[in-house]
Protein backbone atom coordinates (compact mmCIF):
# COMPACT_ATOMS: atom_id res chain seq x y z
CA UNK A 1 0.00 0.00 0.00
CA UNK A 2 1.58 3.74 -0.82
CA UNK A 3 2.61 5.20 2.36
CA UNK A 4 0.18 8.52 1.56
CA UNK A 5 -2.80 6.19 1.41
CA UNK A 6 -2.02 3.85 4.55
CA UNK A 7 -1.43 6.98 6.67
CA UNK A 8 -4.49 8.60 5.49
CA UNK A 9 -6.84 5.79 4.56
CA UNK A 10 -9.57 6.50 7.39
CA UNK A 11 -9.92 9.94 5.83
CA UNK A 12 -10.00 8.86 1.94
CA UNK A 13 -12.32 6.51 2.90
CA UNK A 14 -14.62 8.77 4.80
CA UNK A 15 -14.19 10.91 2.27
CA UNK A 16 -16.24 8.00 -0.48
CA UNK A 17 -19.54 8.49 1.80
CA UNK A 18 -21.40 10.49 -1.18
CA UNK A 19 -24.72 10.35 0.78
CA UNK A 20 -25.78 9.00 4.33
CA UNK A 21 -29.06 9.07 3.56
CA UNK A 22 -31.21 7.05 5.63
CA UNK A 23 -28.91 4.01 7.62
CA UNK A 24 -32.24 2.61 9.51
CA UNK A 25 -32.53 -0.33 7.25
CA UNK A 26 -28.42 -0.91 7.52
CA UNK A 27 -28.31 -0.62 11.19
CA UNK A 28 -30.91 -3.12 11.33
CA UNK A 29 -29.33 -5.60 9.04
CA UNK A 30 -26.11 -5.23 11.39
CA UNK A 31 -28.24 -5.86 14.66
CA UNK A 32 -28.95 -9.01 13.25
CA UNK A 33 -25.46 -9.67 12.83
CA UNK A 34 -24.47 -8.72 16.36
CA UNK A 35 -27.39 -10.84 17.50
CA UNK A 36 -26.33 -14.13 15.76
CA UNK A 37 -29.18 -14.10 13.42
CA UNK A 38 -29.33 -16.02 9.99
CA UNK A 39 -28.91 -13.15 7.13
CA UNK A 40 -28.02 -12.76 3.91
CA UNK A 41 -25.86 -10.00 2.14
CA UNK A 42 -26.23 -10.00 -1.75
CA UNK A 43 -24.84 -7.60 -4.84
CA UNK A 44 -26.29 -6.71 -8.26
CA UNK A 45 -23.80 -5.34 -11.19
CA UNK A 46 -21.99 -5.70 -14.19
CA UNK A 47 -18.35 -7.32 -14.55
CA UNK A 48 -16.54 -5.39 -11.72
CA UNK A 49 -19.29 -7.19 -9.31
CA UNK A 50 -18.51 -10.70 -10.98
CA UNK A 51 -14.90 -9.99 -9.82
CA UNK A 52 -13.46 -9.68 -13.62
CA UNK A 53 -9.69 -9.35 -13.30
CA UNK A 54 -9.21 -10.18 -9.54
CA UNK A 55 -6.86 -12.99 -9.66
CA UNK A 56 -8.88 -15.25 -7.07
CA UNK A 57 -12.46 -15.21 -5.95
CA UNK A 58 -11.08 -14.08 -2.89
CA UNK A 59 -9.41 -10.97 -3.87
CA UNK A 60 -13.31 -9.64 -5.37
CA UNK A 61 -14.62 -7.19 -3.38
CA UNK A 62 -17.56 -8.84 -3.06
CA UNK A 63 -16.06 -11.79 -1.23
CA UNK A 64 -13.79 -9.51 1.00
CA UNK A 65 -16.54 -7.51 2.12
CA UNK A 66 -18.30 -11.06 2.94
CA UNK A 67 -15.70 -11.54 4.82
CA UNK A 68 -15.04 -8.35 6.31
CA UNK A 69 -18.78 -8.92 7.78
CA UNK A 70 -17.74 -11.70 9.20
CA UNK A 71 -14.78 -10.76 10.51
CA UNK A 72 -17.14 -7.77 12.25
CA UNK A 73 -19.23 -10.05 13.99
CA UNK A 74 -17.46 -13.30 14.74
CA UNK A 75 -19.67 -16.22 15.18
CA UNK A 76 -22.71 -14.70 12.74
CA UNK A 77 -24.55 -16.97 10.34
CA UNK A 78 -23.55 -14.27 6.89
CA UNK A 79 -24.83 -15.88 3.33
CA UNK A 80 -23.31 -14.94 0.41
CA UNK A 81 -25.47 -13.97 -2.93
CA UNK A 82 -23.78 -13.03 -5.99
CA UNK A 83 -25.77 -12.13 -9.15
CA UNK A 84 -23.70 -10.05 -11.57
CA UNK A 85 -23.70 -9.83 -15.45
CA UNK A 86 -20.90 -8.68 -16.92
CA UNK A 87 -21.12 -6.33 -19.81
CA UNK A 88 -24.85 -5.18 -18.83
CA UNK A 89 -26.60 -1.97 -17.14
CA UNK A 90 -29.63 -1.32 -14.95
CA UNK A 91 -31.95 -2.04 -17.84
CA UNK A 92 -31.15 -5.29 -17.75
CA UNK A 93 -30.63 -5.08 -13.62
CA UNK A 94 -34.21 -3.97 -13.24
CA UNK A 95 -35.77 -6.70 -15.21
CA UNK A 96 -33.62 -9.35 -13.39
CA UNK A 97 -33.84 -8.20 -9.74
CA UNK A 98 -36.60 -10.15 -8.88
CA UNK A 99 -35.75 -13.99 -9.97
CA UNK A 100 -31.93 -13.29 -9.11
CA UNK A 101 -31.68 -11.39 -6.17
CA UNK A 102 -35.42 -10.30 -4.32
CA UNK A 103 -36.63 -14.13 -4.65
CA UNK A 104 -34.09 -15.36 -2.67
CA UNK A 105 -34.95 -12.33 0.23
CA UNK A 106 -31.60 -10.80 0.97
CA UNK A 107 -31.13 -8.84 4.33
CA UNK A 108 -28.61 -6.26 2.42
CA UNK A 109 -28.04 -5.29 -1.21
CA UNK A 110 -24.95 -3.51 -2.96
CA UNK A 111 -26.00 -2.03 -6.35
CA UNK A 112 -23.18 -1.70 -8.48
CA UNK A 113 -24.15 -0.28 -12.18
CA UNK A 114 -22.37 2.56 -12.39
CA UNK A 115 -19.95 2.26 -14.90
CA UNK A 116 -22.16 -0.05 -17.08
CA UNK A 117 -24.69 3.24 -17.05
CA UNK A 118 -23.64 6.32 -18.51
CA UNK A 119 -24.35 9.91 -17.92
CA UNK A 120 -27.20 10.04 -19.71
CA UNK A 121 -30.89 10.90 -18.46
CA UNK A 122 -32.07 7.43 -19.89
CA UNK A 123 -29.86 5.67 -16.97
CA UNK A 124 -31.49 7.59 -14.23
CA UNK A 125 -34.57 6.31 -15.16
CA UNK A 126 -33.22 3.05 -15.63
CA UNK A 127 -31.43 2.73 -12.46
CA UNK A 128 -34.49 4.55 -10.48
CA UNK A 129 -36.49 1.68 -11.65
CA UNK A 130 -34.13 -0.86 -10.17
CA UNK A 131 -34.12 0.68 -7.01
CA UNK A 132 -37.99 1.22 -6.68
CA UNK A 133 -38.52 -1.96 -7.37
CA UNK A 134 -35.96 -3.56 -4.70
CA UNK A 135 -37.50 -0.84 -2.29
CA UNK A 136 -41.09 -2.23 -3.12
CA UNK A 137 -40.12 -5.74 -2.55
CA UNK A 138 -42.22 -7.83 -0.22
CA UNK A 139 -39.13 -8.06 2.16
CA UNK A 140 -37.46 -5.32 1.45
CA UNK A 141 -33.41 -5.64 1.88
CA UNK A 142 -31.05 -3.10 2.76
CA UNK A 143 -29.74 -0.86 0.27
CA UNK A 144 -26.25 0.78 -0.17
CA UNK A 145 -25.40 2.05 -3.52
CA UNK A 146 -21.68 1.54 -4.80
CA UNK A 147 -20.57 4.04 -7.53
CA UNK A 148 -16.86 2.81 -9.46
CA UNK A 149 -15.20 4.92 -11.84
CA UNK A 150 -13.52 4.69 -15.36
CA UNK A 151 -9.95 5.85 -14.33
CA UNK A 152 -8.93 7.20 -18.04
CA UNK A 153 -11.72 9.77 -18.01
CA UNK A 154 -12.82 10.19 -14.72
CA UNK A 155 -15.90 8.83 -16.09
CA UNK A 156 -19.19 7.31 -14.62
CA UNK A 157 -23.25 7.29 -14.10
CA UNK A 158 -22.48 8.52 -9.90
CA UNK A 159 -23.99 12.12 -11.26
CA UNK A 160 -27.46 10.27 -12.71
CA UNK A 161 -27.42 7.40 -9.95
CA UNK A 162 -26.17 10.07 -6.61
CA UNK A 163 -29.87 12.06 -6.98
CA UNK A 164 -31.39 8.46 -6.84
CA UNK A 165 -29.50 7.92 -4.28
CA UNK A 166 -30.26 10.91 -2.47
CA UNK A 167 -33.94 11.08 -3.15
CA UNK A 168 -34.62 7.41 -1.30
CA UNK A 169 -32.22 8.90 1.05
CA UNK A 170 -29.61 5.58 0.56
CA UNK A 171 -26.43 5.19 1.34
CA UNK A 172 -23.87 5.48 -0.44
CA UNK A 173 -20.21 5.27 -1.09
CA UNK A 174 -17.78 6.46 -4.36
CA UNK A 175 -14.16 5.87 -5.32
CA UNK A 176 -14.17 8.92 -8.00
CA UNK A 177 -14.47 10.89 -4.57
CA UNK A 178 -12.34 8.87 -2.59
CA UNK A 179 -9.58 7.48 -4.57
CA UNK A 180 -9.61 9.46 -8.03
CA UNK A 181 -8.23 12.84 -6.32
CA UNK A 182 -5.48 10.39 -5.58
CA UNK A 183 -4.72 9.56 -8.99
CA UNK A 184 -5.86 13.57 -10.32
CA UNK A 185 -3.04 14.78 -7.67
CA UNK A 186 -0.07 11.91 -9.13
CA UNK A 187 0.21 10.04 -5.61
CA UNK A 188 -1.37 7.03 -7.08
CA UNK A 189 -1.43 6.43 -10.60
CA UNK A 190 -4.27 4.65 -12.66
CA UNK A 191 -2.15 1.46 -13.11
CA UNK A 192 -1.96 0.73 -9.00
CA UNK A 193 -5.66 0.80 -9.79
CA UNK A 194 -6.86 -1.27 -12.33
CA UNK A 195 -5.94 -3.38 -14.72
CA UNK A 196 -6.94 -1.69 -18.05
CA UNK A 197 -8.79 1.37 -16.68
CA UNK A 198 -12.08 0.06 -15.76
CA UNK A 199 -11.61 -3.24 -13.74
CA UNK A 200 -10.09 -3.43 -10.69
CA UNK A 201 -6.44 -5.33 -9.71
CA UNK A 202 -6.24 -6.72 -6.57
CA UNK A 203 -5.32 -3.39 -4.74
CA UNK A 204 -8.35 -1.67 -6.58
CA UNK A 205 -10.84 -4.62 -6.06
CA UNK A 206 -9.42 -4.37 -1.78
CA UNK A 207 -10.41 -0.14 -1.77
CA UNK A 208 -13.88 -0.62 -3.37
CA UNK A 209 -14.64 -2.92 -0.49
CA UNK A 210 -12.58 -1.13 2.39
CA UNK A 211 -15.47 1.75 0.77
CA UNK A 212 -18.51 -0.16 1.57
CA UNK A 213 -17.06 -1.73 4.65
CA UNK A 214 -15.65 1.37 6.26
CA UNK A 215 -19.74 2.68 6.11
CA UNK A 216 -20.78 -0.49 7.60
CA UNK A 217 -18.27 0.30 10.55
CA UNK A 218 -19.31 3.56 11.14
CA UNK A 219 -23.34 2.64 10.96
CA UNK A 220 -22.32 -0.18 13.50
CA UNK A 221 -20.72 2.26 15.76
CA UNK A 222 -22.99 5.03 15.33
CA UNK A 223 -20.11 7.32 13.58
CA UNK A 224 -22.35 7.64 10.74
CA UNK A 225 -26.05 8.05 11.25
CA UNK A 226 -28.64 9.13 9.65
CA UNK A 227 -29.29 12.39 8.03
CA UNK A 228 -32.93 11.40 6.52
CA UNK A 229 -35.89 10.06 7.92
CA UNK A 230 -36.86 6.50 6.89
CA UNK A 231 -39.08 6.18 4.09
CA UNK A 232 -42.47 3.69 5.37
CA UNK A 233 -43.92 4.96 1.66
CA UNK A 234 -41.82 5.79 -1.37
CA UNK A 235 -41.68 9.45 -2.48
CA UNK A 236 -42.75 10.08 -6.37
CA UNK A 237 -40.39 8.98 -8.69
CA UNK A 238 -37.77 11.75 -10.46
CA UNK A 239 -38.06 10.48 -13.52
CA UNK A 240 -41.06 9.40 -15.89
CA UNK A 241 -39.93 5.92 -14.38
CA UNK A 242 -41.20 3.29 -17.10
CA UNK A 243 -38.62 0.88 -15.93
CA UNK A 244 -39.56 -0.37 -12.76
CA UNK A 245 -42.39 -2.55 -14.04
CA UNK A 246 -39.80 -4.64 -16.77
CA UNK A 247 -40.65 -7.88 -17.37
CA UNK A 248 -38.18 -10.24 -18.77
CA UNK A 249 -39.56 -12.76 -21.56
CA UNK A 250 -37.72 -16.17 -21.41
CA UNK A 251 -38.88 -19.10 -22.64
CA UNK A 252 -39.37 -20.64 -19.31
CA UNK A 253 -42.28 -18.00 -18.79
CA UNK A 254 -43.83 -16.95 -22.15
CA UNK A 255 -44.98 -19.09 -25.57
CA UNK A 256 -44.07 -17.58 -28.59
CA UNK A 257 -44.43 -19.17 -31.96
CA UNK A 258 -41.58 -20.72 -33.61
CA UNK A 259 -40.94 -20.99 -37.22
CA UNK A 260 -37.35 -22.48 -37.26
CA UNK A 261 -36.20 -21.12 -33.84
CA UNK A 262 -35.97 -23.89 -30.93
CA UNK A 263 -36.17 -23.19 -27.43
CA UNK A 264 -33.03 -23.71 -25.31
CA UNK A 265 -33.56 -25.46 -22.31
CA UNK A 266 -30.00 -25.48 -21.00
CA UNK A 267 -30.20 -25.69 -17.73
CA UNK A 268 -29.57 -22.24 -15.72
CA UNK A 269 -26.89 -22.93 -13.04
CA UNK A 270 -26.87 -19.08 -12.06
CA UNK A 271 -27.53 -15.70 -12.93
CA UNK A 272 -23.91 -15.30 -14.36
CA UNK A 273 -24.75 -18.11 -16.84
CA UNK A 274 -25.78 -15.92 -19.93
CA UNK A 275 -26.87 -17.90 -22.42
CA UNK A 276 -30.00 -19.75 -21.69
CA UNK A 277 -33.60 -20.17 -21.53
CA UNK A 278 -33.81 -18.20 -24.94
CA UNK A 279 -34.00 -19.55 -28.22
CA UNK A 280 -31.86 -20.25 -31.17
CA UNK A 281 -31.99 -20.27 -35.24
CA UNK A 282 -29.46 -20.93 -37.94
CA UNK A 283 -31.48 -21.00 -41.03
CA UNK A 284 -32.28 -18.08 -43.54
CA UNK A 285 -35.97 -16.89 -43.03
CA UNK A 286 -36.44 -18.43 -39.42
CA UNK A 287 -39.03 -16.66 -37.55
CA UNK A 288 -40.22 -16.08 -34.03
CA UNK A 289 -43.42 -13.84 -32.58
CA UNK A 290 -43.87 -12.96 -29.56
CA UNK A 291 -47.69 -11.00 -28.03
CA UNK A 292 -46.17 -8.55 -25.24
CA UNK A 293 -47.71 -5.68 -23.49
CA UNK A 294 -45.98 -2.59 -22.51
CA UNK A 295 -44.91 0.99 -24.18
CA UNK A 296 -41.29 -0.17 -24.30
CA UNK A 297 -39.30 -3.09 -25.90
CA UNK A 298 -36.01 -4.23 -25.72
CA UNK A 299 -35.03 -7.15 -27.39
CA UNK A 300 -31.76 -9.47 -25.99
CA UNK A 301 -29.21 -11.49 -28.06
CA UNK A 302 -25.57 -12.65 -28.24
CA UNK A 303 -23.43 -10.75 -29.95
CA UNK A 304 -20.42 -12.82 -31.07
CA UNK A 305 -17.20 -12.03 -31.03
CA UNK A 306 -15.89 -14.30 -33.52
CA UNK A 307 -17.41 -13.82 -37.29
CA UNK A 308 -19.15 -14.22 -39.11
CA UNK A 309 -22.60 -14.51 -37.08
CA UNK A 310 -26.79 -14.12 -38.68
CA UNK A 311 -28.44 -11.09 -38.82
CA UNK A 312 -32.14 -10.67 -37.82
CA UNK A 313 -34.75 -8.55 -38.36
CA UNK A 314 -37.18 -7.62 -36.05
CA UNK A 315 -40.70 -5.53 -36.75
CA UNK A 316 -42.95 -4.88 -34.38
CA UNK A 317 -46.73 -4.50 -34.72
CA UNK A 318 -46.08 -5.88 -38.38
CA UNK A 319 -44.71 -2.17 -39.37
CA UNK A 320 -42.29 -3.21 -41.87
CA UNK A 321 -41.14 0.25 -42.42
CA UNK A 322 -39.13 0.72 -39.37
CA UNK A 323 -36.91 -2.80 -39.75
CA UNK A 324 -34.77 -3.49 -36.21
CA UNK A 325 -32.01 -4.55 -37.22
CA UNK A 326 -30.06 -7.03 -35.08
CA UNK A 327 -26.75 -7.81 -35.99
CA UNK A 328 -24.72 -10.72 -34.04
CA UNK A 329 -21.68 -9.49 -35.19
CA UNK A 330 -19.99 -8.37 -31.79
CA UNK A 331 -17.67 -4.74 -32.70
CA UNK A 332 -15.07 -6.08 -30.01
CA UNK A 333 -13.20 -8.87 -29.00
CA UNK A 334 -13.23 -9.64 -25.26
CA UNK A 335 -15.72 -12.33 -25.98
CA UNK A 336 -19.34 -12.73 -26.72
CA UNK A 337 -21.80 -9.99 -25.53
CA UNK A 338 -25.20 -9.81 -24.36
CA UNK A 339 -26.83 -7.75 -26.20
CA UNK A 340 -29.64 -5.12 -25.20
CA UNK A 341 -31.13 -3.33 -27.90
CA UNK A 342 -33.80 -0.57 -27.69
CA UNK A 343 -36.51 -2.03 -30.48
CA UNK A 344 -39.27 0.53 -29.71
CA UNK A 345 -40.91 3.08 -27.20
CA UNK A 346 -43.18 5.93 -26.61
CA UNK A 347 -45.57 2.76 -27.81
CA UNK A 348 -49.42 3.10 -26.26
CA UNK A 349 -49.15 0.74 -22.87
CA UNK A 350 -51.58 -2.28 -24.63
CA UNK A 351 -50.92 -5.75 -26.40
CA UNK A 352 -47.99 -5.67 -29.13
CA UNK A 353 -46.38 -8.22 -31.40
CA UNK A 354 -42.76 -8.82 -32.03
CA UNK A 355 -41.70 -10.89 -35.02
CA UNK A 356 -38.13 -11.56 -35.57
CA UNK A 357 -36.79 -13.05 -38.91
CA UNK A 358 -33.24 -14.72 -39.71
CA UNK A 359 -32.75 -12.18 -42.68
CA UNK A 360 -28.43 -12.98 -43.25
CA UNK A 361 -26.92 -16.18 -42.64
CA UNK A 362 -23.11 -17.25 -43.82
CA UNK A 363 -22.17 -21.03 -44.31
CA UNK A 364 -19.10 -20.20 -42.04
CA UNK A 365 -21.51 -18.67 -39.18
CA UNK A 366 -19.56 -19.32 -36.02
CA UNK A 367 -22.69 -19.75 -33.78
CA UNK A 368 -26.45 -19.72 -34.48
CA UNK A 369 -28.65 -16.67 -34.13
CA UNK A 370 -29.26 -16.61 -30.25
CA UNK A 371 -32.50 -14.38 -28.64
CA UNK A 372 -32.06 -14.25 -24.71
CA UNK A 373 -34.87 -12.60 -23.67
CA UNK A 374 -37.61 -9.68 -24.73
CA UNK A 375 -37.65 -7.24 -22.29
CA UNK A 376 -41.10 -4.77 -21.61
CA UNK A 377 -41.63 -2.00 -19.63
Amino acid sequence: MNNYVEEHLSEILDRGIVNRGDTSAVSKFLDKCRNGEHVTVSFIGGSITQGCLATSEEKQYTHRVHEGLKSMFEGAAIDYLNAPVGGTDSQLGVARVERDILSHEPDLLIIEFSVNDSDKPFYMETYEGLVRKVLNAKKRPAVILLFNVMYDKFESAQDEHLPVAKHYHLPSVSMRESFVPLVREGILTSKDLTVDNLHPNDLGHGYVAELVLNLLRHIADGSVSSDADSLNVLPAPITANRFESSVRLQNYNCEPVLRGFSADYTSKLSSWYYFAEGWQAANLGDRISFKVRGSSISIQYRKCAKHPAPIATAYIDGDKSKPVILDANFDQDWGDCLYLQLAAEGLKDTEHTVDIELTSVHENDTAPFYLISIITA
